[in-house]
């Protein structure tokens, strides 16, 4: 199925919400979010985590002053659009992350689901599920 221009702005609001995570840009990925965004993460332990204080903690970790950063690109492999209404949409994709690690190229993969809602004018996601 071809994708139409609405799926392509979902995608790439989410690629630059993505950037913004790598980029370790709160102010950037707290506007991609809802106040009251909901998640099951790794880093939740099974437990569903709401709010963006927890998302926010992990921004704000020093870093571990090893000199300059590495590129890390960050893109959605064989994405999934759902619409459930026009105003919410169900984002499925495996997230690939590529870095240097001891200057050795590597790449990582998650699997990831955002639900996108639209709020007040503005696309907001609301609710995250990475494995």
């Amino acid at each position: 199925m071809a994708l139409t221009d609405r799926d392509h702005d979902i995608l790439q609001r989410n690629q630059a919400m993505l950037e913004s995570v790598v980029e370790g840009n709160w102010a950037c990925y707290a506007e991609f979010c809802a106040e009251d965004l909901s998640c099951f993460e790794a880093e939740t332990n099974g437990v569903l985590a709401e709010g963006l204080p927890f998302h926010r903690y992990y921004f704000e970790l020093p870093s571990d002053g090893n000199g300059a950063a590495n590129p890390v690109a960050v893109s959605m492999a064989r994405p999934h659009v759902r619409w459930l209404a026009n105003d919410a949409v169900v984002l499925s994709y495996t997230r690939l992350t590529q870095r240097l690690v001891n200057g050795e190229p590597i790449t990582t993969s998650c699997c990831e689901t955002r639900i996108w809602q639209q709020q007040n004018g503005s696309w907001k996601q609301v609710h995250v599920h990475r494995s």
